[in-house]
C-alpha cells in the first residue's frame, strides 16, 4: 500500500501525466454521459418490455456499456469504426493505391484515416436504420411513439453522430491523453456492466440457484482467467543480439553484450486487436437480423465459437504480419553492426526472425481464441449469462490488454523523470514498451 501510494504522488508530481490522465477521465465521462441520452422519441419503458437482451444483443450492450438496450444516441458505439478500420487494413494487402497511401509517411496516414472516417459513416447509415427496426421496434407493439419521416431522419442521425462523437474522443484521448483511446472506450463500456454482473450473480446463488460456494468458486476461476491472460499478453521471446567490435578512442573494443541487448518478440505481438477485428465482424448478424444466419446468431451455438476462434487465429497472424517485418529488423541489424549468434546478418536472419514468430504465434493465438469461448463453456456449467461474459471472451481479453497498455504508458513517464515504477522488480510490458527493431506499431 505504501509503494502504491508512493506511485500515486509520483504522478501528480508530472504536470504532463496529470494533465493527460486528467483529460483521458473527463473524455471518458463525456462518453458515458452520452451514453445515457436516449433519442427523442422513444418510449424507454416500452423497450425495456419488448426488446430481447440476450444473444449477440446482450454482447453488443456490453461492449456499448448499456448503450445499445437504452436506445442512446451512442447505440451503435464505437464498433462501426473498427469494422471500417478492419475493411481499410484489408483493402491496404489488396489495393494499390492504399499500399501506396500506407507508404506516404503521415501525409499517407492522414488520407486513411478519411478514408475510414468517411467509410464509418457509410457503414453507420446501413447499421442505424436496422437497429431502429429490429431493436426499438416501429408501429404496433414498438417503442417509436411517433415514426415518422422526421423521426426516421433525426434518429439515423443522431446514431451516426454518436458514433462518430465517440470516434472523435477516442482519437483524442490517444493524441492527448493516455492509452489507446479506441480500446478505452471499448473497455469502459465493458467495466461499466461488470459491477452488476456480480451483483446479480451473488443475488442468483442466494437465492437457492447453486450455492454461495459456487459463487466463490466462479470468483477464485475468475482471477485464475485473469492470471493466465495477462501470461499470455505479457510473454515475451527474447532473441539475443551481438555487436561487433568498434574502434573507440584509438582501442579496439571487444564484442558487445548485455542483458537488455536482445530483440522482445511477444507471443501476442497483436495486443487486443484480433479480439477486436473478429468481435466486429462477429456482431454483424445482429445487426442484420438474427434470423438471417441462424446459429451464428447464438453467442452460445458451436458454429458461433468455432468461426469465432478462427477469425481470432487469423487476425492473430494477419496482424502480426503488419506491425512486425523481420526483414526490416534484420536490415536495422545488419545497418547497426548487430547480429544473432550463429545466424548470417541479412535474409537468414530475417529467415530466422520469421520463423520464431511463425512457432510463438501459434500458441499465443490458440490460447486467445481458447479464452475467447470460455464464457460459453461457463455458461453451460450454470454460470449466470452476464457473469459468464467476463470469465474469459472478449471482456477479459480486451480488459487485461488495455489495463497493461494504459499502465504501461504511466510507468514509461515515471521511468523518464527517474521516479521508480508501478511495480518492484521489473516493468509492465507493453505494446509501446519493448519494441522489437523495426517497423512495430
Amino acid at each position: 500500500m505504501k509503494k502504491f501510494i508512493e506511485t500515486i504522488k509520483n504522478i501528480w508530481k508530472i504536470e504532463e501525466l496529470r494533465n493527460r490522465i486528467g483529460l483521458t477521465l473527463g473524455l471518458i465521462l463525456i462518453y458515458r454521459i452520452g451514453s445515457f441520452i436516449v433519442i427523442p422519441g422513444v418510449d424507454q419503458q416500452a423497450l425495456a418490455n419488448s426488446a430481447s437482451s440476450g444473444g449477440l444483443i446482450g454482447l453488443l450492450d456490453l461492449f456499448a456499456g448499456g448503450a445499445f438496450s437504452k436506445a442512446s444516441i451512442m447505440a451503435l458505439g464505437i464498433m462501426p469504426y473498427i469494422s471500417a478500420s478492419i475493411i481499410m487494413q484489408l483493402l491496404g494487402m489488396a489495393v494499390p493505391v492504399v499500399q501506396k497511401m500506407q507508404k506516404e509517411g503521415e501525409s499517407g496516414r492522414r488520407k486513411i484515416n478519411n478514408y475510414t472516417r468517411i467509410l464509418t459513416i457509410l457503414i453507420c447509415a446501413f447499421q442505424a436504420p436496422s437497429y431502429l427496426t429490429m431493436y426499438v421496434g416501429v408501429g404496433d407493439g414498438g417503442a417509436a411513439v411517433d415514426p415518422s419521416m422526421l423521426w426516421w431522419i433525426s434518429s439515423i442521425g443522431l446514431l451516426i453522430s454518436g458514433t462518430m462523437f465517440a470516434m472523435w474522443l477516442g482519437e483524442r484521448i490517444t493524441d492527448k491523453g493516455i492509452g489507446n483511446g479506441i480500446s478505452l472506450l471499448i473497455t469502459v463500456g465493458i467495466l461499466a456492466r461488470f459491477p452488476s454482473s456480480v451483483l446479480t450473480e451473488f443475488n442468483m446463488r442466494m437465492d437457492g440457484v447453486g450455492s454461495i460456494y459456487m459463487f466463490l468458486v466462479e470468483v477464485l476461476v475468475f482471477f485464475a482467467i485473469i492470471m493466465v491472460t495477462t501470461l499470455i499478453v505479457q510473454g515475451v521471446r527474447r532473441v539475443p543480439i551481438n555487436y561487433a567490435k568498434k574502434v573507440v578512442g584509438g582501442r579496439q573494443g571487444g564484442l558487445q553484450e548485455s542483458s537488455r541487448s536482445y530483440i522482445p518478440l511477444k507471443v501476442n505481438a497483436s495486443g487486443v486487436m484480433p479480439i477486436i477485428f473478429a468481435q466486429a465482424i462477429m456482431t454483424v448478424p445482429a445487426m442484420i437480423g438474427a434470423d438471417a444466419l441462424g446459429a451464428l446468431a447464438d453467442f452460445k451455438s458451436f458454429w458461433y465459437n468455432f468461426l469465432f476462434a478462427v477469425m481470432i487465429i487469423v487476425f492473430t497472424y494477419f496482424y502480426t504480419a503488419i506491425t512486425i517485418n523481420p526483414k526490416q529488423i534484420a536490415d536495422d541489424l545488419k545497418r547497426n553492426g548487430g547480429f544473432i549468434p550463429g545466424v548470417k546478418p541479412g535474409s537468414e536472419t530475417a529467415d530466422f526472425l520469421d520463423n520464431i514468430l511463425s512457432r510463438i504465434t501459434l500458441p499465443g493465438s490458440l490460447m486467445l481464441a481458447a479464452i475467447a469461448i470460455i464464457p460459453a463453456f461457463a455458461m453451460l456449467f450454470g454460470v449466470g449469462d452476464s457473469f459468464a461474459m467476463f470469465m474469459g471472451g472478449t471482456s477479459m481479453l480486451i480488459m487485461v490488454g488495455v489495463v497493461l497498455d494504459t499502465l504501461q504508458q504511466i510507468e514509461t513517464y515515471l521511468l523518464n523523470r527517474h521516479y521508480d515504477g508501478m511495480i518492484e522488480g521489473g516493468t509492465i510490458r507493453g505494446r509501446r514498451g519493448e519494441k522489437p527493431i523495426g517497423n512495430v506499431i
